[in-house]
């Protein structure tokens, strides 16, 4: 209900902005209750499941709200699925009600015929649309505002269940016990005024773990506003933070990229005074990147590194310059280690699997899966497949994922490390290294090059490109060959897909 405390706090106050429409406070909290009413009254009860399919526009919000507080347990879904993928999601979530864009109405349709359970359907722009009659959807302003908005009388607590990107077969659903905001907002890490006032960009789609708890629930937490980027664009972003004075927002390392690829005199058009903080994570952010990052903004960057699954470390700027390339330190004393594939404690400076320990009481589980739950723990801890080490200090640094490693002639090579100097080349825009196979080496290193708007592709560039990492790693640890690509594969949080670039030059 910390939604309704802001209402009554800064009724008028702006809750969350957007291209499609923007509420204040007051009007964030009505809604919610009001939606919480409609899928009440549709026979949905505390514990059941509902899933969103939206873009980041303001009925996300309600929706997220609405759930917190008629104990739901809601489920994010890539509005870039298709509809069969949308199905497989609905039906193992046990979802019971669907909230879709109209602009997602078909593959939206498609999905629901795969999951016949999920009856209660509201879409967001049915009003007069005849194919949303023709498919049995509600009118999702309709449905609500056909409700009460004074506030819920019997509040019940939900939360939120997320799935993996599924980067290996299907993806599971990440259920950890309901926890509200308490433990989120108890420390204050992210540097908000306790009285509101603040503004957050959102920079990531909300149905992305990170962008929903840094980019929403703890903004609006602190009776921050929220302002809604439809996806990401460098210029944008700038004149954003310009136009709305923004204090905080969350980024991945590749949006750090793009924003230090915009010409020097574009970057020093905007006004960035208000900004006072910056986070990001989601991905290892190459030390040069970083390191420019900071001398742009100020040491108002810092970086988490978590999951789904879990929460491991913070680090602030003036920490990660005294460190250059640590995620920092456990956020509480054992919360991380450094282990063999048993788990088993590795000692300092020796390189090994991160393992997390969840908080206490946020266990997590694979949703229906209790083998994969398991296999996924040695006795209180859980990896996410993520190679690093801890230094004598204590300070962690990740290496890459171990499902990224390149074995070449029975050598280990961590492709984070070649992206890293390719990215400091002006002519890349974005680049990642992968292991092809090879018959004398097993695998040999390939760097797939994304190159800035206007450049050509040319043998000159990639020998040069080439030269500038043997001029900085260790000859074995270079590209052989270079491949220049229109565009590399992404998620739609900007990180790039490697396992589909594996799978595209492995292809016979």
């Amino acid at each position: 209900m910390l939604p309704a405390w802001w209402a009554k706090l800064t009724p008028a106050s702006p809750a969350v902005v957007s291209s499609s429409g923007s509420v204040s406070f007051e009007e964030l909290n009505g809604r919610a209750n009001q939606l919480a009413r409609a899928f009440r009254r549709r026979g949905l009860a505390s514990g059941d499941a509902i899933a969103v399919m939206c873009g980041n526009q303001v009925e996300f919000a309600e929706t997220a709200f609405a759930a917190l507080r008629a104990g739901l347990r809601m489920t994010p879904i890539n509005r870039y699925l298709t509809g069969a993928e949308v199905a497989y999601i609905l039906t193992d979530c046990d979802a019971k009600a669907l909230v879709a864009d109209a602009s997602l109405a078909a593959a939206a349709s498609a999905a629901l015929a795969g999951a016949p359970a999920c009856g209660v359907r509201f879409l967001v722009g049915a009003a007069g649309d005849p194919f949303a009659a023709e498919h049995a959807w509600e009118d999702f302003a309709a449905a609500r505002q056909a409700e009460d908005a004074a506030d819920l009388a019997d509040p019940e607590l939900g939360g939120t269940m997320l799935y993996t990107s599924g980067t290996t077969g299907r993806p599971k659903g990440v259920l950890r016990p309901p926890t509200g905001p308490a433990r989120m907002l108890a420390a204050n890490i992210y540097g908000y005024r306790e009285d509101g006032g603040d503004v957050h960009l959102c920079t990531g789609p909300l149905h992305h773990a990170a962008p929903l708890a840094f980019s929403l629930a703890a903004p609006i937490g602190y009776g921050a506003c929220v302002v809604l980027m439809e996806r990401f664009d460098a210029a944008r972003t700038l004149a954003l933070m310009e136009e709305h004075a923004v204090t905080h927002t969350h980024m991945v390392p590749t949006m750090f990229h793009r924003l230090l690829s915009l010409p020097p005199e574009e970057r020093g058009r905007y006004d960035l005074s208000s900004l006072r903080y910056v986070l990001h994570g989601a991905a290892p952010c190459p030390v040069t990147v970083k390191e420019r990052i900071i001398d742009w903004l100020g040491p108002i960057v810092w970086e988490y590194y978590a999951a789904s699954e879990g929460i491991g470390s913070f680090v602030d700027s003036a920490t990660w310059l005294d460190h250059p390339g640590t995620v920092g330190k456990p956020y509480t004393p054992g919360q991380m280690i450094v282990g063999d594939e048993t788990g088993a404690e590795l000692p300092v400076n020796e390189t090994g699997l991160i393992w997390l320990r969840p908080a206490e009481g946020a266990r997590f589980e694979y949703y229906k899966d209790p083998d994969k739950t398991a296999a996924s723990y040695r006795g209180d801890y859980f990896t996410l497949g993520d190679v690093g080490r801890v230094d004598d200090e204590g300070y962690f640094y990740l290496t890459d994922r171990s499902a990224n490693l390149i074995i070449s002639g029975g050598v280990n090579i961590y492709p984070a490390e070649v992206d890293a100097v390719l990215l400091q080349h002006p002519a890349v825009a974005d680049a990642a290294t992968i292991g092809v196979p090879d018959a004398e080496w097993g695998e040999s290193v390939l760097a797939v090059v994304e190159l800035q708007a206007g450049t050509q592709a040319s043998p000159g560039l990639a020998a040069e490109l080439i030269t500038l990492c043997r001029s900085q790693l260790a000859h074995f640890k270079c590209p052989r060959a270079v491949d220049f690509v229109a565009e590399l594969p992404r998620q739609d949080n900007g990180k790039i897909y490697k396992r589909l670039l594996r799978e595209r030059y492995r292809s016979p």
